[in-house]
């Protein structure tokens, strides 16, 4: 287990510019068992793009005018939201170029704070952040999927029929966009942050990846500067033609914001906004899986997690035991009632973890100024985004106090976890030998084995 952050740090600089694979060389022989660099700039910003679309902005739309009570307000919101996402994203490029491996904050934690930290991040992703996101966007996928085939569940028909028929490129709704239509306190206004950043979540998966970069010292950052940019303009686009469509009182009124859009637009091909939101929620679902299996697999190559989800799928090159690991709990998730409950409830645990992430580059910046930086920040954006977060947990503390509490308390049962399975080392022979078993069938049966290390 690596401790000192200076020893972990030590990287050839081949490495961080990616002339060298995985671990060590990036043009591997065809027997060798490693992660290939395979991903470029637009699998870079596909895979950025393609995860963070994913339901949010069918569903923040309403809560952020409910939390702002108006349409210029709420459009600023969103405005917002994207620029504080990017600034966390271009923190994040930083870290993932100066500590140049895949894993994204599980990684940056490891190297900096120990083991501890690390297991409990990855342990809260597991069994409920990044599952539970695989969860909600698969029930709404479903759903969507099988709307057309059995009615609209969520909004009665008769209200659609009551709505009066709108001329596109109206803009009376634009009109005193800044008149509240709704009377909403001051204090309620950070919860629309809140909303609109669920909207904005996955800009974290890419350093995920960095392992299959192709230079990643350029692609990440430049990366998620493109598709950030991209996500932020197509998010605004989206909200002015809801706007444009429905008035805010009818956006209020409707619990699937594109669908009561797609109706007004599209009338009987409305089907097509069906399938629209449950690709997009499958393309979530996929990238949430494709970044979240990665974190997995390094953190099992560090000695946290079992030694079989570190493995390599011997002709895919893809971290295949990581990925399967998480089905099984999102099925589990998946007979919930509520799902989204336990997202809210560690909400405050993840951007507490985020926070303590992007704290890294102001003290690495303090103790290990010589460290390569290929990709630097000024040292105000990280302390920005700091106080942003501490701001919205304790907003979400203040408002929702039982919530935090659920999800702190999550949180705190993987120091058990750790401790028996992870800090115990004597552990008794029946135990490691069934462990040995289950290791070897699942070789066997997945075709996977530990990545290869040696240099060419």
């Amino acid at each position: 287990m690596k401790q000192d952050g200076r020893e972990s740090l030590s990287i050839d600089l081949e490495h961080q510019t990616g002339e060298v694979c995985s671990l060590k060389s990036s043009k591997p022989s065809r027997d060798r068992v490693v992660l290939k660099r395979q991903i470029g700039l637009w699998g870079c910003i596909a895979l950025v793009v393609g995860t963070v679309i994913g339901s949010g902005i069918f569903i923040s739309p309403k809560g952020i005018l409910q939390n702002t009570g108006s349409v210029g307000l709420s459009l600023l919101v969103w405005v917002a939201c994207g620029v504080l996402s990017t600034i966390g994203a271009l923190c994040y490029a930083e870290l993932g170029t100066m500590i140049p491996r895949s894993g994204s904050d599980f990684t940056y934690l490891l190297e900096s704070f120990g083991a501890v930290p690390a297991f409990l991040r990855i342990y809260t992703l597991i069994i409920a952040a990044r599952s539970g996101t695989c969860a909600i966007l698969m029930i709404t996928a479903a759903t969507y999927l099988t709307g057309p085939f059995f009615g609209e569940c969520t909004i009665p028909r008769v209200l659609i029929q009551l709505l009066g028929t709108t001329v596109l490129g109206k803009t009376e709704n634009f009109e005193n966009s800044f008149t509240p239509v709704t009377d909403v306190p001051p204090e309620r206004i950070p919860l629309a942050f809140y909303s609109g950043l669920f909207a904005y979540a996955g800009w974290q998966y890419l350093p995920c990846v960095t392992e299959e970069m192709i230079n990643p010292s350029r692609n990440l950052p430049l990366g998620i500067v493109i598709s950030m940019g991209i996500i932020t303009v197509i998010y605004i686009m989206a909200n002015v033609a809801y706007y444009v469509v429905l008035s805010p009182a009818e956006l209020l009124a409707s619990d699937a914001v594109a669908l009561t859009f797609g109706e007004r637009v599209l009338g009987s091909w409305s089907v097509l906004c069906w399938l629209a939101v449950a690709l997009s929620c499958i393309g979530g679902a996929n990238g949430t899986i494709f970044g979240a299996s990665r974190s997995l697999m390094v953190s099992s190559q560090e000695g946290v997690m079992p030694e079989v989800l570190g493995m390599i799928h011997v002709h895919y090159k893809t971290p295949l035991p990581a990925a399967l690991a998480f089905f099984p709990i999102v099925v589990c998730l998946l007979t919930f009632a509520d799902v989204g409950a336990i997202l809210n409830y560690m909400s405050f645990s993840n951007w507490l973890f985020i926070c303590v992430s992007l704290a890294i580059i102001p003290y690495y910046r303090w103790k290990y100024p010589d460290i390569p930086r290929p990709f630097k920040v000024p040292v105000i954006l990280p302390i920005i985004f700091i106080a942003c977060g501490l701001f919205v947990m304790a907003v979400s503390l203040y408002s929702s106090p039982v919530e935090c509490g659920i999800g702190a308390g999550i949180t705190v049962t993987g120091i058990p976890v750790y401790l028996l399975f992870v800090w115990w080392e004597n552990k008794p022979s029946w135990f490691t030998n069934a462990i040995d078993t289950l290791t070897s069938v699942l070789q066997r049966f997945l075709l996977i084995a530990p990545p290869d290390t040696k240099s060419d």
